[in-house]
């Protein structure tokens, strides 16, 4: 009998025993997932990392050649001549230029193709048009910069008086259509997940479609409808190709949006050629415009997260 026990126990030991080899067998493919996504994970931060770190090493060694007071307060910039002046405001001030006028174009046009898509459209017109409006996010900014030079701007000359060929309005508007999909769609989404129940609440009220769009729906989802915003005015920022091809190459602090002017990643691009020795002052400057330029992205970043906290709306 004390023999049978004893063969049970050894038996039932090694059941258990090949169940946790089944079981680890089991776990070697989670294991192996989790150990890739994890890789995955610390290859962008590491990106990351690296970006931020070459941007402030060759910032340091452009600023220990020019004072820090010189780069913020001047109002000329020409460190590829000889009378060479280091003052950021000519190209901030362009790059806001043109933001400005692609936000005014987008936002405004976004905000109301969301409210119709969501709102007024029938499903089957809005699964048409959604994917059309989507398509525009995908043209190259490369054509987009040429649609600027060789279409708007001929259209522009004919209704304003003493427009230069190269200028901020013409890349300004194209810009706002380039992101005017992005605002749209955000929009669209942060719309269409408000809570049915809201809206015939809403209508049993007495509420007109207008007012329950704009006066329930629309305020329900700012969160998601600033963020939007605020991606766009990234997006907008940070543009490259249409302002270096339709904008110029005229670092001169002018509010006049018919002149040509330059921004800070139009900058970047015409150093970025080749034509500037590598190491010298001239070349890291382009390092001390992108990390400035960073600096306002990571800003507007920082206030999408606060604003989208603020006047998040969580719905059971």
């Amino acid at each position: 009998m004390a023999t049978r026990s004893a063969e049970r126990v050894i038996t039932g030991d090694e059941a258990v025993r090949a169940a946790l080899r089944r079981k680890a067998g089991r776990n070697i493919p989670e294991l192996i997932i989790r150990w890739i996504l994890l890789a995955c994970s610390l290859i962008s931060i590491l990106t990351t990392v690296g970006i931020v770190g070459v941007l402030v090493f060759e910032s340091a060694a452009f600023f220990s050649e020019v004072p820090l007071g010189d780069f913020l307060l001047d109002t000329q910039w020409t460190p590829l001549f000889a009378d060479k002046r280091f003052g950021i405001w000519p190209l901030v001030v362009g790059t806001l230029m043109t933001s400005t006028i692609a936000i005014a174009v987008a936002l405004p046009l976004g905000l109301l193709s969301a409210i119709y898509l969501s709102e007024y459209a029938s499903p089957r017109l809005r699964s048409t048009i959604k994917p059309i409006l989507e398509v525009l996010a995908g043209i190259p900014t490369v054509v987009y910069g040429f649609f600027a030079l060789l279409f708007v701007t001929p259209l522009l000359e004919r209704v304003i008086p003493n427009l230069a060929t190269f200028n901020a309005i013409s890349p300004g508007i194209v810009m706002g259509i380039m992101i005017l999909p992005m605002v749209a769609s955000l929009s669209e989404d942060a719309l269409h997940a408000v809570p049915v129940g809201l809206r015939y609440g809403a209508f049993a009220l007495g509420g007109t479609k207008f007012e329950v769009s704009t006066r329930i729906v629309v305020p329900a989802a700012l969160s998601g409808i600033a963020a939007s915003f605020i991606l766009a005015i990234s997006r907008a920022v940070g543009e490259t190709m249409i302002v270096a091809i339709a904008a110029g190459q005229r670092p001169v602090l002018t509010f006049d949006p018919r002149e040509p002017i330059q921004t800070m990643t139009a900058y970047i691009v015409q150093v970025s050629l080749g034509d500037v020795p590598a190491g010298s002052l001239a070349y890291r400057t382009i390092f001390a415009v992108a990390m400035l330029l960073f600096l306002m992205t990571l800003v507007l970043n920082i206030a999408s997260y606060f604003i989208v906290r603020r006047f998040r709306e969580v719905y059971e």
